[in-house]
């Protein structure tokens, strides 16, 4: 069916999409990202955590595999020769 093959690549498109729209993370993906702050009076630097989403390369993978997989799963589905008319 046309629609499933259709339906996989958008979701292929909107997987890569969403992956480079987040800053194309080619590592896992995180839920919290590392923020450098400066101290004001002593002028020690630390690390604190900042809560956000960035998807990995996992996420990209995942988009790829259901993808192929509704792909796979459409060329099972040919309509019938009485069907097409």
């Amino acid at each position: 069916m046309k629609w499933i093959k259709a339906f996989a690549l958008l979701l292929l498109l909107a997987g890569l999409a969403a992956w480079v729209a987040t800053g194309a993370n080619r590592g896992w993906t995180k839920t919290s990202v590392p923020v450098k702050v400066l101290d004001e009076v002593t002028g020690i630097e630390a690390i604190t955590y900042q809560q956000r989403f960035v998807p990995g390369i996992d996420f990209l993978g995942a988009a790829a595999g259901t993808s192929a997989f509704l792909f796979g799963i459409s060329i099972f589905f040919r309509r019938k020769a009485a069907e097409q008319s």
